[in-house]
């Protein structure tokens, strides 16, 4: 008899001894906590005929945007593709070998697929929601999960990261009263939540909130960072927070202990290690010999696969002053653009443009970096990331407007600033400079 999880969803070719270590590692997945491969790994040991466990793992891999990461998703495709499965689980069989050749968006497509037809479907409904974030898709963030929730109830498990998913959702497409009343929610459910705890950071973030946020991400440190492969990401927030109201002797004592005290190759956490050096380059604070120790491992993340990595890839190699790896790093982009994944398009759009921007800027050819990420703005979250990690390329902007003595850009950049974040320090102090510069 087929085993089947708690939501009555068959699972083929498992045991259950092998159930227990996957349904371990939905659940880590859940709480962006532990170590989920290992789990899922147990599993397949278990159960080497247990197709959606190789299709997780899969799944966990090819969410790394990262090229060794990438071909053990490839292996764990193969490895799925001879086994018996249903109709659901091909589905998913599906799903990961368009993920792991690079088709982001025909992925997110089977997976929305599966969740209309089987709402209760967790791993389809986080998959689905990860790849929306990657690709920078506002709207499914929200209604992938809106359309499942009505499945869900208090008590189920996993139910929370509904919950933190939705609000995240919601966040992201500018309903920030009920995002905060869901992440909140969330997280008295299942306070190790790491991902319903990042989504009231976002909006607080958005909302300018400094302190509240800083209150936020204080209270319980211990629930969100306790083996959590997502807290250098949320430390990353709360360093945000500091930033803004310009306390960065804050920013750099959270850089250098929690954020990348102990250097990463990672590529998820070098890129939130670029975006603050970045900004803080952008705020003139002396970076030090920081940018080469984060620039020393960008090349081993790979250049040319994702290109939201790559343009903060630059930001390091542009912090550090390296040429050679910048010049690598354009001509993986120009190679990447000629290819049929999705990452073309990424490169095309938003990324190639943008890390030549990130280069010219980090040249003083402040009217380069203008012309090129103008055009960009509307269309960046084509390449992936949020609205908050986003706000680096208007930084940019800004900074580049200032410095370069564009004082009616500068200006128009500022007052717009202003009406979007107008309890932001940051705000006054660009409107200020922009009108220092008109004067002189």
């Amino acid at each position: 008899m087929a085993i089947k999880d708690a939501f009555d969803l068959a699972l083929s070719g498992a045991t259950q001894a092998g159930f227990v270590p996957y349904s371990q590692a939905v659940s880590q997945l859940q709480c962006f906590i532990g170590d989920p491969v290992a789990s899922v790994d147990r599993a397949i040991a278990q159960d080497p005929g247990f197709v959606m466990a190789h299709v997780f793992k899969g799944y966990l891999f090819g969410l790394a945007t990262e090229r060794e990461a990438t071909s053990v998703a490839r292996a764990c495709h193969e490895a799925a593709l001879p086994l018996a499965a249903t109709t659901r689980e091909k589905a998913h069989v599906s799903a990961l070998g368009h993920l792991a050749n690079g088709r982001w968006h025909d992925a997110a497509r089977i997976l929305e697929d599966i969740t209309i037809e089987t709402p209760l479907d967790a791993v389809a409904l986080q998959l689905g929601h990860q790849i929306d974030f990657f690709t920078g898709n506002a709207r499914m963030l929200r209604d992938r999960i809106a359309r499942a929730l009505p499945s869900w109830q208090s008590g189920m498990p996993g139910y929370h990261a509904m919950l933190g998913m939705q609000a995240f959702g919601l966040e992201e497409m500018g309903d920030y009263v009920r995002a905060e009343k869901l992440g909140r929610v969330a997280v008295e459910i299942e306070p190790r939540d790491g991902w319903a705890q990042h989504a009231v950071a976002h909006v607080m973030e958005m909302q300018s909130r400094q302190r509240d946020g800083i209150a936020w991400m204080r209270a319980n440190p211990e629930a969100w960072t306790k083996e959590s492969f997502l807290q250098v990401h949320n430390w990353w927030h709360l360093a945000l927070f500091h930033y803004d109201l310009g306390e960065t002797d804050q920013v750099l004592a959270l850089y250098d202990g929690p954020i990348y005290g102990t250097p990463s190759t990672m590529a998820l956490n070098m890129v939130d290690a670029s975006a603050l050096l970045w900004r803080l380059h952008l705020g003139g604070v002396d970076i030090g010999d920081r940018w080469a120790a984060l620039a020393a491992n960008w090349p081993g993340a790979g250049v040319g696969d994702y290109a939201f990595n790559d343009a903060h890839a630059m930001m390091a190699f542009v912090g550090a002053g390296l040429d050679a790896p910048a010049r690598t790093l354009l001509e993986a982009q120009r190679e990447a653009m000629s290819g049929s994944d999705d990452n073309a398009a990424f490169t095309r759009d938003v990324g190639y443009p943008l890390t030549l921007a990130i280069k010219a800027f980090g040249e003083g050819n402040y009217a380069e970096a203008i012309r090129l990420i103008r055009p960009i703005r509307a269309i960046a979250h084509r390449f992936g990331g949020s609205h908050a990690q986003r706000d680096v390329i208007d930084l940019t902007l800004i900074e580049a407007a200032l410095r370069g003595g564009d004082g009616v850009l500068a200006r128009a950049l500022a007052a717009e600033r202003s009406i979007a974040r107008p309890d932001s320090p940051l705000s006054v102090l660009f409107s200020q400079r922009a009108a220092d510069l008109s004067e002189n």
